[in-house]
This record gives C-alpha cells, structure tokens and sequence, in this order.
C-alpha cells in the first residue's frame, strides 16, 4: 500500500493576497526603499561632523541627537521592511541581497558612531550635570541619564579599544556550539507510533515526545542523548568557555559579577533574580505534586522526563479558520476595551499578519513592530492545531504593545525592552484560557486546557527557573576559581533536576546532558526573563479581570510606556512590584489551583 503523498506547500506567488501581509505602510514601492537607503548611504558621512564636538555645548548634543534620531528612524524603516521580505520566501535572492546591502550600511553607520558613547562619558561630571539641567536637552534627558549610568563601567579609549577587538574571539565558545548542535550533530532515524520512519533532529525530538506511545518517547529520548554523551568534553570545553569570558568582561567593566554586569542594562537589582529563584523554590511541593497527578492520571508505573510533554489527555481535537481564530482572540481580549479590540480586529482581518505557511516561508511566529509602519506578524497557521490560537493571540499581544507604545512616545522611547516584551503577549494568553475555561462544553476540554496552562507554568516559570540557578551557580563557580568540567557541571544540574523534580521522579542520568545543549546558556542571565513576565502578566491578568476602570487603565498606561521608564517602574505603575516575590507566588498557587482541579476533573 503506498502512502499518502505529502502536501506540497504553495509557493509565495500562490498565495491570496488577503493571506499575506501589507508592507505598504512601510514602503509603498522597491523605489520608496531605495530611496531612503540611497540617503542613509549619504548621510553617514554626517557622523564625523560631530567627531570632537559633543562637549561644547548642550545645543550641539541636541543636534546631534537630532540627526541620529532621524537617521536610526529612517534606518529602522528600511532594515525592516528588508528583513520582512526575506522572511516571506528565504530562497529569494533578491530579498536576500536587500537585507545584506542594508547590513552593510548598519555595520559602517556603527562603526561611523561608535566615538559617541566614549565621547559623551568623557564630559566631566560636573559639566554634563548642567547639559542635562539645560531645557534645550528635555527630550533626550532620560537617554542620556542611561548612558551616564554606564561611567563607571566604562574604560578608557585604548582600553575600550582592545576590548572591542576581542569581539570576535568572545564569540568563539558560542560559535563552536552552534556549529557542534545545528550542523555536525545527528542522532539517526526513529520509528514514530504509526511505524513510520523519521529522522530524529532538535526539531523532531519534541515531536517525538509528544507522542502517545511511551516507548517512542523512551527510545527518542535515549537515542537523542546517546550523541550528546558522545560529545559531552567538547560541549563541557565550550560551555566554559563562554562563561569564563562573562566573567572576564564583568571583570573588565568593574562590575562586582557576572549576574550584575548583566542585570545592569535594564537596571534590574540581583535581588529581583534572587528572589525569582527563592519563590519558586518554596513552591516546589505544588510542582512535584502536578507531576505526580500526571503520572496517576496517565497510569504510569513511574515518571520520567520523556513523559512530561504529551498532554494528558491527547484525543482532544479542535478546528479554527484563521477568521474562527481572530474572532476567539478577540472576544477573549473584550476586557480590554474598545480600542484594543477594534484596533486589533482591524489589523488581524487586514493584512498586519502573513497568516500560512508557503515554500521558503521562515517557521514559527513573531511580531515586527516598527515606530512607522504596522505592527506585522508572522504566522504559520494551521486549522487543526489549537496551539496555534494562542500563538496568535500571544503575537498580536506584542504587536499592540508596539502598536501603543509608537502612538504614545517620541522615536527615542517607543522601542520596549525584553523584559517588559513577553508580559504583553503572555497576558493575552491568560485571558485567552480564561475565555475558553469559562466556555468549555464538557469536563474533558476543560481538563486539556487546565492541563495545557499547568504545563505552559511549568515550562515558563518553573524549568527557565532552574535554568536561571543553574547559571548563576555556574558563573560563581568560575568567579569562585572552582573548574568547569563535565563532572562538575553534570554535579550542579543533577542537584537542580533532583530539586525542581522531586524525590519520587525518576531523573536519568542522561538528562544531566541537558546542560549542555540549551542555546540560552550561552546568553546568560536571559531565561529569567520569561519566568518574570510570565508571573507579572499572571498577576497583572487577575488584576484587570477582577478590576474596573481603573486597573484597565493602569494596564493600558503600561503598554503606552514604551521605554519612557525602567521596566520595573513600568510594571510598578501597572500594579505589579517585581522586586517583591508576591507576583511569582501568586503565579504558582494559581499554578497549584489548578493542579487540584485537573486532578478532581479526571
């Protein structure tokens, strides 16, 4: 019997028009870029001009910042709209060559500038102090105050000299990782559960681990960290790498660690890390619980890693077009308001979003905001996955917030900062669950939804948590002068596992590995993030849904702010004090809630 032949995709010139994104608002025409790209070309020269300048006077800084406001404006437009292009079909060269000529112009604008920062913090103190007092500096008070910030930390020329020359060496531990994980690495071919054949790869594997048949998963398991155990010196050799050199520019730069150094940008205090970590610690019990209620519910003899992926319950099927879809988001957003939902509506029955995929499409999803065009997503939607729905929701969340924030700041302010980017797009998740619990028809869609908010906690909050400690004890070994070996770091991880899992998981010794082969772990001190903004938009959810006016408003204000205060400020005015561990709490008892609702449905 011969099987079915595979979909083929359509390629981009097959697909409806009203599928795909408007780009207009951006540049009506090939010729509009150009244009611009021929002038930021011209304009670069400009820099110079101000070379040696920028301590006469607060007018002079105010022109300068002046021109680069208006050239980073006009150079964010234009890189962009070529980015975009090229993420609609990845095999179109001319697209490509766009985004590579645009590539170009930025690296030779950012050589061009790269006197002002150390130009600026060498304005003595007093000096700059009355710049800034000075009303002609008004708008720009607050971006030069972050940069001022940075004194401290910031050498001298030759010095600053040598450490931007290392940049590529820096990268080396990182690249080599790369190269290892997305090129050299494979793990062979593996049976899925209707017997047919797949190779098993980074994307595979957790497809894998969904998967009904827990012989699948065991053997995807077992047979994905076979070849990481192969390469564990390498991948121990490169980890360390890269965490010595962190401590080595913390060093560098004055800072008293690590974690500081990295914090810094954001000027976030080490107790907001702190205290993330000691939350969910006390919280723990509630974890171990959940995963005890999946093992009963899935009659399972034992649980392993490899069994906590599938849903519990897996014949749950659900069917939305994309207009099902935008018409779900959108009466979950309703308390919101008005102009949220219209505004929302408008562009997701417009043409803000490329909502399927084609041939050469990028995968995934992601939201491109801009100060001057749509706030564009990108879809890859599928009718039968209701993941997708939450996808959605969870896209269009970012691309209001970049929506509000460049309706309601200048250019300087508008672009928000990590930290703050994922509470927008996770609290519209939060009231897209809430919307569906309260409309669920039986008690079996209600458990998969439960299920499917408890495992989304524990993914985000509680695993990128551990992640977190992990880094920081890892980091402080290095600082300590203790050595960063496979034994030693295989040591560190197994404690968490055995923390974070619980004393009746079974932890294998394979999943130790995992260490190894988390990207993130090369950008420390950045997974925290989603745990934080999860809690916040958990908390900041229960806080309008249970509010009025007022606490809408304080929401709305939020997404309004841009970067016209520091993130915590920003989250402070919501409602929501991130440097107190209440939101994290608050996040993992609405956590161990429904870990006793799932277990009383079932």
């Amino acid at each position: 019997m011969n099987a079915p032949a595979a979909t083929k995709l359509p390629t981009r010139d097959e697909v409806a028009a009203s599928d795909c994104w408007d780009l207009s608002s951006l540049y009506e025409s090939q010729e509009g870029w150009q244009a611009d790209f021929d002038t930021l070309t011209s304009k670069i020269n400009t820099f110079e001009t101000f070379r040696g300048r920028l301590g006469e006077s607060a007018q002079v800084i105010r022109e300068f910042l002046d021109f680069d406001g208006e050239f980073d404006r006009m150079a964010e437009r234009c890189g962009t709209y070529a980015f975009l292009r090229t993420t609609e079909n990845q095999s179109d060269s001319d697209h490509q060559a766009r985004k590579s000529r645009f590539q170009n112009l930025a690296v030779k604008a950012s050589q061009a500038s790269s006197f002002v920062r150390p130009e600026l913090l060498s304005i003595e103190p007093e000096k700059m102090e009355s710049f800034l007092n000075d009303p002609v500096l008004e708008p720009y008070k607050l971006l030069l105050e972050r940069i001022v910030r940075y004194r401290p930390h910031t050498l001298t020329d030759r010095e600053e000299r040598l450490l931007a020359m290392q940049g590529e060496m820096a990268g080396a531990a990182g690249n080599a990782f790369r190269q290892l994980n997305d090129a050299d690495l494979r793990f062979g071919e593996l049976e899925n559960e209707d017997g047919q054949r797949m190779e098993l790869s980074h994307a595979t594997f957790i497809q894998f681990l969904h998967s009904t048949d827990r012989d699948v998963r065991k053997q995807a398991f077992d047979q994905y960290y076979q070849v990481f155990s192969e390469h564990e010196n390498t991948l121990a050799a490169t980890l360390a790498g890269s965490i010595h050199r962190d401590v080595y520019y913390a060093r560098a730069r004055n800072y008293e660690s690590s974690l500081e150094s990295s914090l810094f940008p954001d000027n976030m205090p080490v107790s907001v890390y702190d205290n993330l970590i000691q939350a969910v610690r006390d919280s723990l019990p509630a974890v171990h619980e959940y995963l005890d209620v999946r093992r009963r519910k899935m009659n399972l003899p034992d649980m392993h890693h490899y069994d906590t992926y599938v849903p519990i319950l897996s014949g749950i099927k659900k069917h939305h077009t994309w207009d099902q879809a935008v018409n779900v988001v959108l009466e979950s957003l309703q308390p919101l308001g008005q102009e949220y939902v219209s505004t929302l509506e408008e562009g997701l029955r417009g043409r803000w979003s490329d909502r399927y995929p084609n041939r050469g499409k990028q995968s995934g999803a992601f939201s491109c905001g801009s100060f001057d065009g749509d706030p564009f997503i990108l879809m890859n939607f599928k009718e039968e996955v209701l993941n997708d729905v939450f996808t959605l929701t969870h896209e269009a969340g970012h691309s209001m917030h970049s929506w509000y924030s460049s309706k309601n700041q200048p250019y300087q302010y508008y672009d928000y900062t990590i930290f703050v980017a994922e509470v927008a797009s996770t609290f519209n998740e939060q009231l897209l669950t809430h919307h569906l619990l309260e409309n669920a028809q039986d008690d079996a869609e209600r458990a998969y939804l439960i299920n499917n908010e408890l495992d989304s906690i524990r993914a985000t909050v509680v695993r990128q948590t551990m992640f977190a400690e992990f880094e920081k004890k890892t980091h402080e070994m290095a600082e300590a002068g203790e050595p960063l070996t496979v034994a030693s770091f295989r040591a560190v991880y197994r404690e968490l596992l055995d923390a974070y899992f619980g004393p009746d998981f079974i932890v294998d010794d394979a999943l130790e590995l995992e260490c190894f082969r988390i990207p993130h772990f090369y950008r420390a001190f950045y997974v925290y993030k989603y745990a934080t903004g999860l809690s916040a938009a958990v908390a900041l959810s229960r806080r309008v849904l249970g509010g009025g006016e007022s606490e809408l408003n304080d929401y709305l204000n939020f997404l309004r702010g841009g970067c016209s205060q520091d993130p915590l400020d920003l989250l402070r005015g919501a409602g929501v004090d991130m440097t107190q561990p209440e939101a994290v709490k608050t996040t993992l008892d609405h956590f161990a809630s429904l870990s006793k609702q799932l277990d009383e449905l079932l």
